[in-house]
């Protein structure tokens, strides 16, 4: 007995080291690695959200090293693993529509008339992110909007590469037009929204369904820090904010490169601008570009970079960053002009500012209707923080009010 005792104490001696070492090692990444502008209201818990992840991650990597599970697996779960109860104000359903899963959000109140209907995708950089991770965001908007919400489980990379996640959003956008008096909503009042990938997907969806006269043309889409195209990763906002959690510069590359192709080969030339040739991105200046950016967003430590040309080798691998059902900021205005009402949602220390930024200005240079939100003192992922009890941010539940009213106003 004396002996099972040592060897559970030494155990848990050894466990308890292994965890502060590991907590340690994580607070020095994040103090190493990490800058939180003095903008950012808060910062203390902007740490301890980026340490958790840090924590989770290396856990992740020692799992997958010795063979029990993959880091992204491990990630996932433990993203994936908090269950909420029932909702008194809601109807939940798990449902497939066609071959996509999806959780549908039905006000329990009688509604005198259709309701809208907002179809969600959710963010995670096509590699994270599920229906659980946006469970109470999803609920909190059919609750206070009043509306009728889909949230789209679709294929995530590195397993599922691009166009899979964009067929799976439009797939399952498609199918709810079709069969909208089943859910109780209107024709006229239907809404895509997305956060970060999400927010990329849902511009796709928009732009693949606009002018289309088969089905009921959508209402609105709304964009919450949208990653819009691949073909600049030193715009004034990747160089300011490259080091500001919760999207490192670094990642938000990768994970465009994840999508596309399932690896991160030639990051380093994506991150240096060298894997597009000069006269395509010269095509794409009107439209990419800093000088379309306000001033008084480049104050902040920004130094504008000489265009590098790329090998045809390197291209050839990242070539289709320039279609637009992957980098949205690239249709043609054609398609821009026939875009519906659009809500962006913008924040100061976000990696993804200036795609928001130079997606608004070509809206509106084509005649569509946007409300901008910008939060001053948020930084990437801050709308997932709205309810998350004492790791809360005020400017998150700010920036999800102001979506909630731009529903209610449709």
């Amino acid at each position: 007995m004396a002996a099972v005792l040592t060897v559970l104490m030494l155990f848990l001696a050894g466990f308890l080291a292994g965890f502060i070492l590991l907590v340690m090692g994580a607070i020095n990444f994040d103090f190493s690695n990490s800058e939180i502008p003095p903008g950012v209201n808060q910062p203390a818990k902007l740490r301890i959200i980026h340490i958790i992840l840090i924590c989770t991650a290396v856990v992740g990597k020692i799992l997958e090293n010795i063979g029990i599970c993959t880091q992204v697996n491990f990630v996932r779960y433990m993203q994936g693993r908090k269950t909420l109860g029932a909702d008194v104000k809601l109807f939940i359903k798990d449902l497939w529509f066609e071959k996509v899963p999806v959780r549908i959000y039905q006000p329990k109140a009688p509604s005198a008339s259709q309701r809208r209907g907002v179809m969600f995708f959710h963010g995670g950089g096509w590699v994270f992110g599920s229906l659980e991770t946006h469970e109470k965001l999803c609920r909190f908007i059919a609750r206070e909007s009043e509306s009728v919400v889909v949230s789209v489980g679709y294929r995530l990379a590195p397993e599922h590469k691009y166009p899979a996640a964009y067929e799976d959003c439009l797939n399952a956008t498609q199918h709810f037009l079709q069969h909208l008096e089943h859910y109780g909503v209107d024709p006229a009042r239907v809404i895509v929204c997305g956060d970060s990938a999400g927010g990329n997907l849902a511009a796709a969806v928009s732009q693949t369904l606009a002018g289309r006269a088969d089905f009921p043309k959508l209402r609105a889409q709304i964009l919450i820090y949208p990653g819009l195209q691949a073909l600049d990763f030193n715009l004034p906002s990747y160089q300011q904010n490259r080091g500001v959690p919760l999207l490192f510069w670094e990642r938000a590359a990768f994970y465009m490169l994840q999508y596309l192709n399932g690896n991160a080969t030639n990051l380093e030339e994506v991150l240096e601008g060298s894997h597009i040739p000069v006269d395509i991105k010269l095509n794409y200046r009107k439209w990419v570009s800093p000088d379309n950016i306000p001033e008084k967003f480049k104050v902040r430590g920004y130094k504008p970079r000489v265009l590098l040309d790329c090998t045809t080798e390197v291209f050839e691998k990242v070539k289709r960053f320039c279609e637009p059902n992957l980098c949205p900021l690239l249709a043609e205005d054609t398609i821009i002009q026939q875009l519906p009402e659009s809500f962006i949602l913008t924040c100061e220390y976000d990696v993804l500012r200036d795609d928001g930024l130079l997606y608004k200005k070509r809206l509106e240079d084509n005649g569509v209707r946007v409300t901008w939100c910008h939060l001053e003192d948020g930084f990437h992922g801050i709308i997932n923080s709205f309810n998350s009890d004492w790791l809360s941010f005020p400017a998150g539940k700010r920036g999800l009010d102001n979506i909630v009213n731009f529903l209610r106003s449709l």
